[in-house]
């Protein structure tokens, strides 16, 4: 199939019926925009109902939950993870639908499609012992004070939760940091919401590929401390980590307005 019938025929299957009655929608970050279908990218009726990359397990949470990443067939370039915030399933689920467009592992790039799934299935921010994974990371700022998150993004931190009684108490935060060792990827992604931003302290390639397909800012300052955040850890060992803060949205506007837009990035990403 010739790329222009296989971007019209995705477009009849993935765009709502009134997509044409709404010309200011801009679910296509411009009018160029072009699917390369390289590594088996396929939006089918079959297809899009389930992920047919292979998992393999790499630890096991508080409550015994297999920790499962999807590995690449050789070194690992890029780390794309989601959902180390239970509260955020946005983050999965986009992971989730944009990887059901692919049947073959990718070379170079490697996904967690959950980090912590015992707080996605619980609905916390943090995971069964109510420690926020994010601020459980063996950094120089590491702080064992509670940590205050907000309920809804306009709100003051009116939630407390700690950060472990020590950096690493946690098997998800520990069995990641392990797997990150192992591969030895050259960039994380790290999806977070719902603050609608790219979070790096260069604008890197990887920073300016996700802001033309997501069309989201930049920002080299997220404007407050994370202490012993999982990013704060990848810069302490040189590693670049990029933080994807989806906007807040219902997730089928998410997949209506970036679920083609962030597969096509993962293709994209895979031919460099």
């Amino acid at each position: 199939m010739g790329v222009d019938c296989f971007v019209t025929a995705f477009l009849a299957m993935t765009l709502p019926a009134s997509y044409s009655q709404h010309p200011t929608s801009n679910f296509l970050p411009s009018t160029s925009y072009c699917l390369l279908p390289t590594n088996s990218m396929k939006f089918s009726p079959n297809s899009r109902g389930i992920i047919r990359l292979p998992f393999v397990e790499y630890g096991r949470s508080v409550l015994g939950t297999p920790l499962r990443y999807i590995p690449c067939r050789g070194k690992c370039r890029l780390l794309v993870m989601a959902g180390i915030h239970g509260e955020e399933p946005e983050t999965t689920f986009l992971l989730s639908r944009a990887l059901r467009a692919f049947s073959e592992p990718f070379d170079d790039i490697s996904f967690i499609l959950c980090a912590n799934p015992d707080g996605m299935a619980l609905g916390t921010r943090g995971n069964a012992n109510g420690v926020d994974l994010n601020r459980n990371f063996k950094t120089q700022n590491f702080s064992a004070e509670m940590v205050g998150s907000r309920s809804i993004l306009e709100a003051s931190r009116d939630t407390l939760l700690s950060p472990g009684t020590f950096a690493e108490s946690e098997p998800e935060t520990r069995a990641l940091v392990t797997l990150v060792e192992k591969l030895r990827p050259s960039s994380v992604l790290a999806m977070h919401a719902p603050m609608g931003c790219i979070d790096a302290p260069r604008k890197t390639a990887i920073v300016e590929s996700l802001m033309n397909a997501f069309n989201l800012t930049w920002l080299p300052d997220i404007g407050y401390k994370t202490l012993g955040s999982f990013g704060t850890w990848c810069g302490e060992r040189g590693l670049e980590c990029v933080t994807l803060e989806l906007p807040r949205m219902s997730l089928e506007h998410l997949f209506d307005r970036y679920g083609m837009a962030f597969a096509d990035f993962l293709e994209r990403m895979a031919l460099r």
